[in-house]
């Protein structure tokens, strides 16, 4: 029966050199992925209380999309920048995970 044999990875600080081997916890860890500036994330876990806006609609910069509630706050979710509104994902009265996808966007053409 074959050992295996550890991989080691390199890693600086400070402009010095080490080597250290991983730990199965940080392999298994979840892999962060870039989040699109197209998606709105709910970053923490609520209810959708109302919806401002509908699919196709050209919201601009600032301007509220819906209201997320969260341990008894209210938190108006506002348009990062100008977009049309792809897709809704997520209807009034439902209860939503962190890092749930609520809205999807497009680019648009200067208005």
């Amino acid at each position: 029966m074959e050992t295996e044999k550890p991989e080691y990875v390199d890693f600086a600080v400070t402009a010095r050199k080490y080597k250290t081997l991983l730990t199965t916890k940080y392999k298994n860890r979840k892999q962060w992925i870039n989040p699109s500036p197209y998606d709105i994330q709910s970053i923490i876990p609520g209810t959708i209380l109302e919806i401002f806006i509908k699919e196709g609609d050209v919201v601009k910069e600032g301007e509220p999309l819906l209201i997320l509630e969260a341990m008894k706050m209210q938190n108006r979710i506002e348009m990062p920048f100008t977009a049309r509104i792809k897709k809704i994902n997520v209807e009034v009265g439902v209860r939503i995970p962190k890092d749930s996808l609520m809205i999807e966007l497009e680019a648009v053409d200067e208005i």
